[in-house]
């Protein structure tokens, strides 16, 4: 049996830059496990998410060239791979829903014990529950950190209407997540 040898990230880059075939599938090996998971936030199912994820490692190693080496190279994967998965998005569904911000003037608060027992995965499920408009825009601000005008022009959407939909998510959310802790206490809701 054969050993792969062991490459640094640096090294993996600088023979990507090259266009290494070898060293681009190592470093999909690298990377795609977490890259999935990033992906499967956008996506309406698992092919869907590998889909994106192709997408994505194919613009990776169209600019590879362009990395600086400036901050992480797992960053610099992680926001072609929410670009791309928008872009993916945008591409093959039609675009966000956009509800009034009358509809979320009255949330109620956030139970934040109840986040804090959460499983991952379970948060994971909810957040996939949500509509395609309402969970874009909560992994664009909620997970990914970009703020409303950034997502405005990612989506196409105003800087109000992501602001809303955010607001919406978070609502759908707060009440899945009271209904899932009204069973798991045996409250009647």
């Amino acid at each position: 049996m054969f050993l792969e040898p062991k490459f640094t990230i640096q090294q993996l880059i600088d023979r990507c830059k090259g266009g290494e075939r070898k060293a681009q599938g190592l470093l999909y090996k690298q990377f795609a496990a977490k890259m999935l998971g990033v992906c499967t936030r956008y996506a309406i199912d698992k092919v869907e998410a590998e889909d994106m994820l192709q997408n994505g490692f194919i613009k990776v190693f169209q600019k590879i060239a362009d990395y600086r080496g400036e901050g992480s190279f797992e960053g610099w994967i992680r926001r072609i791979m929410v670009h791309s998965s928008i872009e993916y998005y945008r591409k093959h569904h039609k675009m966000l829903q956009v509800v009034s911000t009358d509809e979320t003037a009255h949330e109620p608060s956030v139970d934040q014990v109840a986040i804090a027992n959460l499983d991952a995965r379970v948060l994971l499920g909810l957040i996939q529950q949500l509509s395609p408009g309402y969970r874009i825009v909560f992994n664009l601000y909620a997970i990914e950190g970009y703020s409303h005008k950034e997502i405005a022009a990612m989506t196409g959407i105003s800087e109000g209407a992501s602001k809303s939909q955010l607001s919406r998510a978070r609502s759908i959310l707060k009440e899945q997540i009271a209904k899932m802790e009204g069973k798991s206490y045996g409250y009647a809701g």
